[in-house]
């Protein structure tokens, strides 16, 4: 016949199953944490990955050296009032558009010198740069050469 089990040995048995059983479930939990901190990493690596190679970033244009003598009015144009006058950006009149700047010079050389030092419009004073007063001038003189 067949041998019968102790209720001792069922009892034993259980417990030994039963531990088994936590000792699997901690360490599938210990290694899913794991995971999840490597993966962390892994999203922090992705991001340095995929910074845009070059930014962006507007400044002021710089001043004359101190004592240097000022910029001539078509080297002032190019590089501070080029950016708006070539293109017409916010409203600004075109450098090559006479019709354009028919009121303006109907204000005369002291009121276009006035309007650049104080600003007008999107136009920031002094073109938005650390200008001269001859530096305004010689850009002014400039543009009249260009617009008459």
């Amino acid at each position: 016949m067949a041998e019968q089990h102790s209720s001792k040995s069922i009892m034993w048995a259980t417990i030994v199953i039963a531990v088994v059983l936590v000792v699997g479930v901690y360490i599938l939990t210990v290694g899913k944490t794991t995971s999840s901190g490597i993966a962390a990493d892994v999203s922090s690596e992705a991001d340095v990955r995929i910074q845009p190679v070059a930014r962006f970033e507007l400044a002021k244009a710089e001043a004359a050296a101190a004592g240097g003598a000022p910029r001539d009015g078509a080297t002032v144009y190019n590089s501070v009032c080029g950016a708006c006058h070539n293109t017409g950006a916010a409203g600004a009149p075109k450098i090559d558009d006479k019709g354009a700047w028919a009121p303006r010079l109907g204000q005369g050389k002291d009121g276009l010198i006035k309007s650049l030092t104080n600003g007008k419009g999107a136009m920031p004073p002094k073109g938005g740069a650390n200008l001269s007063d001859a530096e305004i001038k010689g850009v002014i003189d400039y543009v009249l050469s260009k617009v008459k």
